[in-house]
């Protein structure tokens, strides 16, 4: 029926977001979701440039980076993911993932990513340790990253000012000048203290 998968797929997406009203937050994750899967490129491939055309316009899509678990995340990147896709991208970002690999547990700080990439997001997704407790720190430290982003931005109406404010008052970096050291050193400090509260509490 149809010429090519990248059409089926488009169309198959397509009717279902019609299906469902059309919600706000509708996500599609392609077959190439990242640079090491396109052939031969991100921007010239057939693929992602048949979806750019045929998705609607209201479709999220979503992105890894330059590989699986991308290190690092550029603007010169999401710029070429952009031009192809015709919207911004949504990163599914598999950094602290361990799924892979369950002997491993990433507890660092959120880094690698270059300032100044919220303008060209539509969205961040978090794909954590698979160990719950373990994902403090990473959560804390994109929380930081996060509010540091939008001190950045700083123009009104910014999609996800409401998550900010929602993020209560904890101390972080708030104007633009994210440092992992000083993320992570917040986020150890909050999490001994909450350790130190679960331990006081009845029956611990």
């Amino acid at each position: 029926v149809f010429p090519s998968l990248a059409q089926a797929q488009a169309s198959v997406a397509n009717e279902v977001y019609r299906e469902l009203g059309q919600p706000s937050v509708f996500l599609f994750c392609p077959t190439e979701y990242c640079s090491s899967l396109c052939s031969p490129s991100p921007s010239q491939s057939c693929y992602l440039l048949t979806l750019g055309q045929e998705l609607l316009p209201g479709i999220g899509v979503i992105w890894t980076g330059p590989k699986v678990v991308s290190q690092e995340l550029s603007a010169t990147l999401l710029e070429e993911v952009e031009g192809v896709l015709r919207r911004h991208p949504i990163i599914w970002d598999n950094l602290y993932a361990n799924d892979y690999d369950c002997r491993r547990v990433f507890l660092g700080p959120y880094m690698g990513r270059a300032p100044g990439l919220m303008p060209r997001l539509r969205g961040l997704l978090l794909n954590p340790n698979c160990e719950l407790q373990a994902n403090f720190i990473p959560i804390h430290t994109l929380g930081s990253w996060f509010r540091s982003e939008l001190g950045s931005c700083a123009y009104p109406g910014h999609a996800g000012m409401e998550t900010v404010a929602a993020l209560g008052d904890s101390q972080g970096p708030q104007k633009g000048t994210y440092s992992p050291q000083e993320a992570l050193e917040l986020a150890l400090r909050d999490w001994v203290a909450e350790i130190n509260r679960q331990a006081l509490e009845p029956g611990r």
